[in-house]
């Protein structure tokens, strides 16, 4: 019995080199799991996978059952997402969606809406100015935490649960944040989490990122300083929460092209 042939919509996560002409392409299928697959010959100069698997693109695929990998036999190119790739700045923006989508998701067990989120960030980065492209960047890592069930507690104490309102406090005032317990920390509680202390407007605009839609995000022009906070609170929470460091994110950081 030959092994079974079926079709797959997905995101092109991960590109890996293998041999002298073939490719390891990791995705996200539009259910959310992560599957690895061989594409044989992508990289010859003719190959019909060759523009179609790039990092980035949304495909139509017809894969083959493997032992251990996949097989790549048809693929159609449905949105290449080529406008993250103008310049370095949406690129490395963009690549923080891959990175995460890769670290978030497992084979053979389902992630409901990360595709669809993951799509939509993607566009809107390409779309976006490049201060913009920041903060959709963060709030995909926020509400990607969300769907996973990690959700960072902005609005009361992540300790004993009482409602926080810092909307009142001057924008540079400090509130207990707690990675570890989860999000904000209430006075009361203080002494029982160990806590970094984070500005009021950070927590008011990460609020707004994770419950805004990326077009509502892009039309409030999110300061550009506030987005990068916001993104180093969530690497703080990768790491405790998915027990991994986002390298993609250390670049933006450090790369200096901000």
């Amino acid at each position: 019995m030959g092994s079974e042939t079926y079709p797959l919509s997905a995101l092109v996560l991960r590109n890996t080199k293998v041999g002298e002409t073939d490719l390891i392409v990791t995705l996200l299928a539009e259910d959310g799991r992560q599957v690895r697959a061989v594409a044989k010959g992508a990289r010859k100069p003719r190959s019909s996978f060759a523009a179609r698997l790039d990092l980035f693109a949304q495909v139509d695929l017809l894969l083959v059952s493997g032992k251990s990998l996949d097989i790549v036999k048809e693929a159609r190119l449905v949105d290449a997402h080529r406008q993250v790739s103008a310049d370095m700045e949406h690129a490395a923006a963009a690549a923080v969606v891959a990175d995460l989508a890769c670290k978030i998701t497992q084979q053979d067990m389902a992630f409901d809406r990360l595709y669809d989120l993951s799509c939509s960030a993607l566009s809107s980065i390409g779309s976006s100015s490049v201060p913009d492209a920041v903060a959709v960047c963060a709030a995909y890592l926020l509400k990607s935490f969300a769907f996973a069930g990690l959700r960072p507690q902005l609005r009361m104490c992540a300790s004993c649960g009482s409602p926080l309102d810092y909307g009142h406090m001057a924008p540079r005032q400090d509130v207990a944040f707690s990675v570890s317990e989860g999000g904000v920390i209430c006075p009361s509680c203080l002494m029982y989490a160990q806590t970094s202390r984070v500005a009021a407007e950070v927590l008011r605009w990460a609020d707004f990122l994770l419950h805004s839609t990326f077009a509502d995000i892009v039309s409030a022009q999110v300061p550009e300083r506030i987005s990068f906070e916001i993104l180093h609170l969530c690497q703080s929470w990768c790491v405790s929460h998915v027990s991994s460091r986002l390298k993609s994110l250390e670049f933006m950081f450090n790369c200096g092209l901000y």
